[in-house]
C-alpha cells in the first residue's frame, strides 16, 4: 500500500479535524461520566441539573462565538503559517517526529504560561475566576470558561502557532489533548493512591488539578498544569495534595458563595464586572 504524502496527510487533517476532535471530546466526557456516576470523589453541593445546564450552555456558546469569529481555527492557522514558511520549526530541519514531539510540548507550555498569567494579572484573573467559581468541581468544570477568555486564549493560541511554525500533526494532537484532559482532570473521580502518584509523574490527575480549585489562595496559585505535570515541578508551583484532604476542602472562591449567582449562566457572564466584596 502507497504511503501518503505529506500533503495527503495535511488535506486529510484539515478536513477531520472538527470530527476528530468532537469524537475524542463525546468519548472522554462519557467516560467520565460514568466513572463520576459509579464512583464519585466528592459529593456535589449544588443542583446537577442546575449546574449542568449552566455550564453546558457557556459551552455551547463559547463554541458558536469561536466559530463566528475564528472559523479557521487553531489548525486552519497553522496549515496557513506552514504555507507562508513562518515560524521556529519552518526555518529548521528536524526529523518530522522529533519536530511533532517538540511542538506539542512547547505548545504545552505555552498553556501553562497562559495559566499563570490569568492568575496574576488582574484584568485577566477577572476572566478567569468564573472558571473557578463553580462551586463544585465535575467534568463540566473543565468546559467552563468566560466567553472573553476563550477569545483571549485563541488570540494567544494564534500568536504561539505564529511563531512556532508547527505541523498541522502536532496541532491537531495538542488539541485533542487539550480537550480530553480538561474533562479528565476536572472529573469528580480518583485514581487509587499508588497509581495516582506514578501517573501525575507525568500527567496532571484529578486528584492534582483538584487542589487548583481550593477556596485557599496558596492552593488556587498552584498545580496550573493541564496536561504535563512537569510545568508546575519545574516552576516550583506544585501541591501535591490540599491542606484539608480532598473530601473537605472547599471548592470554588472564597467571595463568592452564591449558587444563584456562580452556577447560573447570566451571574456567570456577568462575574467579571462584578467587584469583589
Amino acid at each position: 500500500m502507497q504511503a501518503m504524502n505529506p500533503v495527503g496527510i495535511e488535506n486529510l487533517i484539515l478536513e477531520r479535524e472538527a470530527i476528530i476532535r468532537l469524537g475524542v471530546f463525546a468519548f472522554v466526557f462519557v467516560t467520565m461520566l460514568l466513572w463520576e456516576l459509579l464512583a464519585p470523589r466528592r459529593a456535589l453541593s449544588v443542583s446537577r441539573a442546575m449546574r449542568w445546564t449552566s455550564n453546558l450552555g457557556l459551552l455551547v456558546l463559547n463554541t458558536i462565538v469561536l466559530r463566528l469569529m475564528f472559523p479557521a481555527a487553531a489548525v486552519g492557522i497553522a496549515y496557513s503559517v506552514g504555507q507562508q514558511g513562518w515560524g521556529l520549526f519552518n526555518l529548521v530541519d528536524l526529523p518530522f517526529w522529533f519536530e511533532v514531539l517538540v511542538a506539542v510540548l512547547l505548545l504545552d507550555l505555552a498553556i501553562y504560561l497562559q495559566h499563570r498569567l490569568m492568575h496574576q494579572v488582574p484584568v485577566l484573573w477577572r476572566l478567569h475566576r468564573v472558571h473557578h467559581a463553580d462551586l463544585d468541581f465535575d467534568l463540566t468544570t473543565g468546559s467552563r470558561f468566560h466567553t472573553i477568555e476563550i477569545i483571549v486564549s485563541m488570540l494567544i493560541k494564534w500568536l504561539v502557532i505564529l511563531l512556532l511554525g508547527p505541523a498541522l500533526v502536532a496541532v491537531l494532537v495538542f488539541e485533542v489533548l487539550l480537550n480530553g484532559m480538561a474533562i479528565f482532570n476536572h472529573a469528580n473521580v480518583s485514581l487509587p493512591r499508588a497509581i495516582d502518584r506514578m501517573v501525575r509523574y507525568l500527567l496532571v490527575t484529578p486528584d492534582m488539578h483538584r487542589v487548583h480549585h481550593s477556596t485557599l489562595v496558596r492552593e488556587t496559585n498552584s498545580n496550573y498544569g493541564f496536561n504535563l505535570s512537569i510545568w508546575d515541578r519545574i516552576f516550583k508551583t506544585y501541591i501535591d495534595q490540599p491542606a484539608k484532604g480532598h473530601r473537605e476542602m472547599t471548592i470554588g472562591l472564597a467571595e463568592f458563595r452564591d449558587a444563584r449567582q456562580v452556577d447560573r449562566l447570566p451571574g456567570m457572564l456577568a462575574l467579571p464586572f462584578i467587584s469583589r466584596r
